[in-house]
């Protein structure tokens, strides 16, 4: 489970990149606009972490949307927590569905979904999508705009 600061701890701080998910720390600040359902989305498109048999590197697309209640996450701390898998083995399967659950856990959104389209390895891509539940009633929801599978890039 990920650590969680309130407040905005690193943003204009130094911070080096964590060296694991399990050294990280996702920082969360109040909800402007707690009245309203509305998506924020972060997409990381360049998203990298080891496989855990070969220590060679896998790839993803990752698309997270979120209603948020009384929290937002703050960027600089999620972009350093993504970054943090970077040295992180673990099947792809893994590394969406912990995301997912760090992310819930840490901000308690009114619902989340993430989208983990990861690269072929030994020519078959592995997409993993996992959500909290069903979105909120009358949420306007886009597509999260990534193509299936014919040579992403």
């Amino acid at each position: 489970m990920v650590k969680t600061h309130d407040g905005a701890g690193l943003l204009g701080a130094q911070a080096k990149t964590p060296q694991s998910p399990d050294e990280a720390v996702l920082d969360r600040v109040p909800n402007p606009h707690p009245d309203v359902d509305y998506v924020a989305r972060f997409t990381q498109p360049e998203f990298t972490s080891l496989c855990p048999v070969t220590g060679q590197p896998d790839f993803a697309h990752l698309v997270i949307d979120y209603v948020p209640d009384k929290f937002l996450v703050e960027s600089k701390s999620f972009k350093l927590y993504l970054t943090s898998f970077r040295n992180h083995g673990a099947f792809h399967e893994a590394c969406t569905i912990r995301i997912a659950k760090d992310l819930a856990a840490a901000l308690e959104p009114r619902w989340l979904r993430i989208g983990g389209y990861w690269y072929p390895r030994g020519g078959m891509p592995i997409d993993v999508f996992w959500q909290t539940g069903e979105p909120p009633k009358g949420l306007w929801l886009p597509d999260q705009g990534v193509p299936p599978y014919r040579g992403r890039g």
